[in-house]
């Protein structure tokens, strides 16, 4: 795009940063991680520009203090007055993609830095991942939260969703990053990918009967339960997928991959403002393959006069989600194919249409409307 005035302008804001004027008392490790150190290494690869890769080392140096626990696996937050009293602990009811979500801009900065240390921090909560994948109450998958601190599992709930997500989604793309010289990372996701196809993965009843895919939740109990309702963060899973088939050559997953991805894109087309909600529901076919479509089994359950197969949109805002779009470009880069970019246009032109602003752009309240009000949010993300 050549707009290389704005990028030397924001270069220089960043390179400016002082790390330690600061007023909070905690960070975030995992959004501090890969939103800060993780804009910086890739502003740095873009541009080559010296001062990004310092301001992320030092940033680098920083987060590396979360790992001073006695088992060094990190806690959620980074408290400063802990760190310096050697009182750090990992967490005992942490989000599993907390820690486990650190690991690809860690191994970058080892990598731009030739110093280990970054990765060798990282690659104890990925042994630690490693250990328990095949004890949990659903064996091949982690669920959502961890005892990191006693290093045990003890929940019951199995998502790719808010708390999982990246957990999953970092499996093949680390296969990418270590040249597949830890074959870790492979076994890790074809054992996650079984269960998750098995487990999480429905087909949704729909008029056309469209070939698309979604992803639930599974809840263990006395049986494996199917939670048909899905969130917007699971669009990654159609990149995961197509990503993780290529590099391991498993057509199937490059398919289901598709088919998830075409799922959020015509999740998008299906509401009035082009865009989809960031939780909702749909009715299961009994199998991945087509079933007939049943007026009768779906209307009582559709309070908000949604389209035809949604149950409801729990929660109907927008916020500036980035995985939909992720995932068609993954499909686009893999296959070359001018659908994907047709359906990333039509994408982007909604999300234009009703989030932008004098300044940048916001986040909406319905997107089941076009009516739909603005809310003075961005994600650090969308930028």
């Amino acid at each position: 795009m050549d707009l290389k005035a704005e990028f030397n302008e924001a270069a220089s804001a960043a390179a400016a940063i002082d790390w330690g004027n600061t007023h909070e008392k905690a960070v975030n490790l995992f959004e501090t991680t890969i939103r800060h150190l993780g804009g910086l290494l890739s502003s740095y690869e873009l541009s080559r520009e010296p001062a990004l890769l310092q301001k992320a080392t030092e940033l680098g140096e920083m987060l590396y203090i979360a790992f001073d626990t006695p088992n060094r696996l990190p806690g959620f937050w980074l408290n400063f007055d802990d760190a310096l009293k050697g009182k750090q602990v990992a967490g005992i009811h942490d989000p599993s993609a907390s820690p486990s979500s650190l690991v690809m801009e860690f191994t970058k900065l080892s990598q731009l830095t030739n110093d280990p240390k970054f990765y060798d921090a990282t690659d104890r909560v990925t042994r630690f991942l490693l250990g328990i994948q095949n004890s949990t109450l659903l064996p091949g998958m982690w669920p959502m939260c961890l005892d990191f601190q006693n290093e045990a599992v003890h929940d019951n709930t199995f998502s790719l969703g808010a708390l999982a997500d990246s957990l999953y989604e970092y499996l093949p793309k680390m296969h990418a990053l270590l040249g597949g010289l830890d074959e870790n990372y492979e076994t890790m996701y074809r054992t996650a990918a079984d269960v998750i196809i098995k487990h999480l993965l429905y087909r949704p009843m729909l008029p056309k009967q469209e070939d698309v895919l979604f992803l639930g939740d599974a809840r263990v109990g006395a049986k494996i339960e199917l939670s048909t309702e899905s969130q917007h963060l699971t669009c990654f899973a159609g990149g995961m997928f197509a990503l993780g088939g290529k590099l391991f050559g498993i057509e199937q997953h490059v398919n289901i991959g598709e088919r998830l991805a075409r799922g959020c894109g015509w999740a998008y087309s299906a509401f009035p403002t082009g865009i989809m909600p960031e939780i909702f529901d749909l009715v299961a076919c009994p199998t991945l393959e087509a079933c007939e479509w049943n007026e009768t089994l779906w209307k009582p359950q559709n309070n908000q006069k949604l389209p035809p197969g949604f149950r409801h949109a729990r929660d109907p805002r927008y916020i500036l989600r980035p995985e939909a779009i992720e995932s068609v470009f993954i499909m686009y880069r893999l296959t070359a194919d001018a659908k994907w970019q047709d359906m990333a246009w039509d994408m982007f032109q909604a999300i234009v249409k009703y989030t932008s602003t004098e300044l940048a752009n916001a986040a909406v309240d319905d997107v089941t409307s076009t009516e739909t009000s603005k809310t003075d949010s961005m994600e650090v993300s969308y930028s």
